[in-house]
């Protein structure tokens, strides 16, 4: 089973990408915390763009705009029939063309329905 989670990243900014350039930056990370009857797998992220920006000397590792990310599930062997909700957590830092702002954490809910 897969998931498409849509992220929006405003205009004028970027999030580091889940392989960032520099060790310094944090990663763009999915994890989940809680998936009821599945049972998390790859998160598959979308080929970031090398980009350079005033506030660095090399080009960082990105991604702007609008991208999915795709979540793989597998049904636990014991899943009961109906629906769960996959809930994880996505942690970013966003940055604009001048500066990186503090690394924030929301939630994610991805709803399935075992069969």
């Amino acid at each position: 089973m897969q998931a498409k989670i849509p992220v929006t990243v405003r205009t004028g900014y970027h999030v580091n990408s889940n392989t960032p350039s520099e060790e310094y930056l944090i990663p763009l990370k999915l994890t989940w915390t809680e998936t009821g009857a599945l049972e998390g797998g790859a998160i598959v992220y979308p080929k970031p763009s090398m980009e350079k920006y005033e506030f660095t000397e090399k080009p960082l590792s990105v991604f702007t705009g609008n991208f999915d990310l795709v979540a793989n599930f597998k049904v636990a062997a014991n899943a009961p029939a109906g629906p769960g909700v996959a809930v994880g957590k996505l942690r970013y830092q966003a940055c604009s063309n001048k500066a990186c702002y503090q690394p924030k954490t929301i939630e994610i809910a991805v709803p399935y329905q075992v069969q």
